[in-house]
């Protein structure tokens, strides 16, 4: 039987990116996708628009679905006789270690095979850990904690010298996990990273994150996870995809801003029947969005998915978004069908 491994880490590090990126490049690789919402969200889609070998486990974080998780590695072991088996965590994926490898080492003791437990990170977040602490830097210190394996993606945006001060950092401050440079977009260091992922194994460690304690609760209790998904009609045959998403973008980001909340993560994703697809990524209230992809032609018709996770009042920020996408739409003349929205 194949490895099977869990990708942690802080939101907008690239763990569906890439899990895409190792589905891609692995013929026997395959990919869960994990979310708290319902089905159809954008990781998902996003994967099944790039032609991965991707399922999907939704409703709650596998943390709690231990049975579908089994099931679903059943079914990827034994009949699609996948090496390596992929799945992320939805939201921020703090005690991921304890919840899903240890309670399949436990309830499963020898079935699977698991690969170290993997946290990725990036350039930005490395930064926030050295200067400040936060909300988010605490949750990512505390993933980080757990880590069998650090994966430092986007290694692409940093210079030779920048990569090894990231590098001295993590392996000085999280002495217990290897760590691995990347960059998902680039393909960059990924030989390295499945090596990593199917020839070692898990330490199985128990450290002590806090994990259910006052400061988790207070800062878990701040999280608001957002999920819209809607279809748009276009008016013409001039309609402008590209600038809808990233005025679409652009207004969530300043309305989340005016509540003096933050918006670790979004994803925007729309894309048509034929299977053309555009997607925008906001990493929180301060930094310039990212066009990911782009649609190439006008489009006439639209199914949109926008995902977000968020600190700040759940009501607020659901009557923001929801607001922002509907003065959006008017302005670009899109008729709406919003069929469904969630608020976790």
């Amino acid at each position: 039987m194949g490895k099977f491994a869990v990708f942690s880490g802080f939101l907008g590090s690239g763990k569906t990116t890439t899990m895409m990126a190792l589905a891609k490049k692995g013929a026997r690789t395959a990919m869960i996708t994990n979310d708290l919402g319902a089905r159809g969200l954008a990781d998902h889609k996003l994967a099944t628009l790039r032609q991965c070998n991707a399922v999907e486990i939704t409703g709650d974080c596998i943390c709690y679905q231990t049975e579908k998780l089994v099931k679903t590695l059943n079914q990827l072991f034994e009949e699609q006789e996948c090496d390596l088996v992929i799945s992320d965590i939805p939201g921020f994926g703090v005690g991921a270690l304890e919840h899903v490898y240890h309670t399949l080492g436990e309830n499963y003791p020898g079935r699977y095979e698991l690969a170290p437990f993997t946290v990725l990170t990036e350039p930005r977040t490395v930064a926030l850990l050295q200067k400040s602490r936060s909300d988010l830097t605490y949750i990512l210190h505390t993933q980080l904690v757990e880590a069998d394996l650090i994966v430092l993606n986007k290694c692409d945006l940093l210079d030779e010298a920048g990569k090894a001060a990231a590098v001295e950092y993590l392996q000085k401050t999280y002495s217990q996990a290897a760590v691995v440079t990347i960059s998902a977009v680039t393909g960059g260091g990924l030989d390295a990273l499945y090596q990593a992922l199917t020839e070692g194994r898990a330490s199985m460690r128990r450290p002590d994150i806090g994990y259910g304690g006052k400061a988790f609760t207070e800062v878990m209790g701040r999280v608001c996870e957002y999920n819209i998904q809607y279809y748009a009609t276009v008016c013409c045959n001039d309609f402008d995809g590209n600038a809808y998403l990233v005025a679409l973008a652009r207004e969530v980001q300043e309305r989340v801003r005016g509540l003096k909340a933050r918006i670790p993560h979004m994803k925007l994703l729309a894309w048509e029947p034929e299977g053309e697809y555009g997607k925008v990524d906001l990493l929180d209230v301060d930094r310039p969005m990212e066009v990911s992809h782009s649609f190439d032609h006008p489009c006439t018709e639209l199914a949109v998915t926008l995902n977000a996770s968020m600190f700040g009042i759940s009501k607020e920020l659901d009557a923001a978004i929801t607001t922002t996408v509907e003065q959006i739409s008017r302005q670009y003349q899109l008729d709406l069908v919003i069929y469904r929205k969630e608020v976790i």
